[in-house]
């Protein structure tokens, strides 16, 4: 049984959707809850939904693009309630058309929406967690960032960085036991409108994704871990490196590298690097150079 009991978390654009499926639960299991959205109305509804079931809520407008108004959202919540330990970056919006047609104020509003706005968010809640030595981030990332989507170049290209942010974070986090994770949901929100078929979308219910939030929270939550949900479904994203071949110096690379693309691609003894720096120690092991402390092991 996942307990929360005593944790404060905030999750942003909470007003509808799976925001305000992930606000519910986490306050279900005990937690108190800032309600974050554009909207004072939508998060007012959400907090009232809370507080109604015996829980405790904020609601706080504000757009996690403006970093002024994220600082005073953390700022109100540890005055509030002395701390922040779960942070759910889940606001986003869309301006779906192909990267031809795309005019680039609205690839600029995409990305400060979807990585600014947690990066906003993590920023202020950031220094207070290390502080107190506890944190549980979750980025909302997508298959469109992961796997690519016609016409969602701005989108994808926000969620994947959003992957990236995680990486590093994971890893500068965790000796102040601050997890931080993504989230990969497929969902039946406003963005899905009019998209899917709607027996599609009756089996994708926010509701279906939340789950994965509280075992990203959880006290022995993992981290770095990309967690793709929907339909009750769950599953994991790896970010693999194949094993690669040496090819050397030269002019003739080029075309011995095409001639052996199918060795280079070969997934067989792939692995899931434990951070950036893994990539080139393997190609200076390929090219036949080990470090002094590989050649102990």
């Amino acid at each position: 049984m996942i307990d929360l009991t005593g944790r404060v978390a905030i999750v942003t654009g909470a007003g509808s959707g799976l925001g305000r499926d992930h606000a519910l639960l986490l306050a279900g299991r005990g937690a108190k809850v800032v309600v974050n959205d554009l909207s004072h109305a939508a998060a007012q509804a959400v907090a009232e939904e809370i507080i109604s079931a015996g829980g405790e809520a904020l609601p706080v407008a504000a757009s996690v693009a403006d970093v002024e108004a994220v600082s005073a959202m953390v700022r109100e919540t540890i005055g509030r309630w002395s701390k922040v330990d779960i942070l759910v970056n889940n606001a986003g919006i869309l301006r779906d058309k192909t990267f031809a047609k795309m005019d680039l104020d609205d690839f600029r509003l995409v990305v400060d929406v979807h990585l600014m706005g947690a990066v906003h968010c993590t920023k202020a809640v950031w220094n207070h967690m290390r502080e107190r030595s506890y944190g549980r981030i979750v980025m909302t990332t997508s298959s469109s960032g992961l796997y690519g989507n016609f016409g969602q170049s701005n989108y994808g290209a926000a969620k994947m960085a959003l992957v990236g942010l995680m990486q590093t974070l994971a890893l500068e986090g965790a000796r102040h036991d601050i997890r931080v994770n993504c989230i990969a949901p497929t969902a039946a929100t406003q963005m899905l409108d009019g998209i899917l078929p709607q027996a599609e979308l009756d089996l994708l219910r926010p509701g279906c994704v939340s789950p994965g939030i509280l075992a990203l929270v959880r006290e022995d939550a993992p981290t770095r871990t990309i967690l793709c949900a929907g339909a009750g479904s769950f599953e994991t994203a790896h970010i693999t490196l194949t094993r690669g071949a040496f090819l050397g110096r030269g002019p003739d690379v080029a075309d011995a590298l095409v001639a052996r693309w199918p060795e280079i691609i070969d997934r067989s003894g792939d692995c899931v690097p434990e951070a950036g720096e893994r990539q080139g120690r393997l190609e200076l092991q390929n090219a036949g150079y080990v470090r002094g402390a590989d050649r102990e092991q």
